[in-house]
């Protein structure tokens, strides 16, 4: 008797995808290295140039060597003070970072400075917070925007030459004032203030120029104050005594006044 039961079917292999392909890894970042010497801003090489030159003709025409040795001394330090190292501005909805090298000397509640109210182009009217840091001799002494943004007004003020850490230096050196407005439409104010030895405030900015958050905007002959006005919403990110480095530390951020910090001294 013949079988007439039909073959079987051939059993076909399941079909496995492909694995997807791994995702490339992340370009490294390059490692940080200190710079040296570092760069100077182009405003100081006049200054650096004039004490060399005196500091040549002390030692090698004169042959006055305790002269050459304070000249040389300064030459040294006209360039630590035009001093213009890189930076490395942090980014993030809401931050507003130091516009200058220095010491937080103050934190506190005051009204609008009159020559930047109102909301016309001015950072409006109000109380704002205000953050004071002194910059000393030995500072880094280019400023730098807070806040990415538009130059709404840049207000230049004379005045006397008080000490800048003294509180009403605000209201009576000389001063120059910048308006940024960002994006959001939010404005910070912030303020170049001269002191008992700077004389001379210089901007490379104008009105309706627009900057980045860390970008140079300014700098200060020789030591002085620079004041930054938080708007409501803005509370600070440094306490008093705290050191700010410009373009890099971060001295506002979104909150309300219960989350300001306090520091500890030790």
């Amino acid at each position: 008797m013949n079988d007439t039961t039909p073959p079987e079917p051939p059993v076909t292999p399941p079909v496995t995808p492909p694995a997807p392909a791994a995702a490339a890894p992340a370009p490294a970042e390059p490692a940080a290295t200190y710079k040296f010497p570092p760069s100077i801003h182009p405003d100081g090489n006049k200054f650096v140039v004039l004490a060399a030159v005196l500091t040549g003709f002390f030692w090698f025409i004169a042959d006055w060597n305790i002269l050459g040795w304070l000249s040389a001394a300064l030459t040294f330090w006209t360039f630590a003070f035009f001093r213009d190292p890189q930076r490395v501005t942090p980014e993030g909805t809401g931050l507003v970072v130091s516009p200058a090298d220095g010491l937080v000397s103050q934190i506190m509640e005051v009204p609008a400075p009159r020559e930047i109210s109102g909301s016309e182009r001015g950072i409006g009217d109000g109380t704002f917070t205000r953050v004071s840091i002194f910059m000393s001799v030995f500072d880094v002494h280019v400023n730098r925007s807070p806040i990415a943004g538009t130059l709404r007004d840049i207000v230049y003020v004379p005045g006397k030459f008080l000490n800048a850490e003294l509180d009403k230096a605000s209201e009576h050196n000389e001063r120059q004032y910048f308006v940024v407005e960002g994006a959001d439409g939010r404005r910070i104010g912030f303020t170049q203030i001269a002191g008992l030895v700077a004389r001379r405030i210089i901007k490379f900015v104008n009105t309706g120029e627009s900057v980045g958050a860390g970008q140079r905007v300014g700098l200060i002959r020789f030591g002085s104050r620079v004041d930054v006005y938080l708007p409501a919403g803005t509370v600070p990110a440094v306490a008093v005594g705290q050191r700010a480095v410009a373009g890099e530390t971060v001295i506002g951020r979104p909150g309300g006044p219960g989350d300001r910090l306090r520091g500890v001294r030790q």
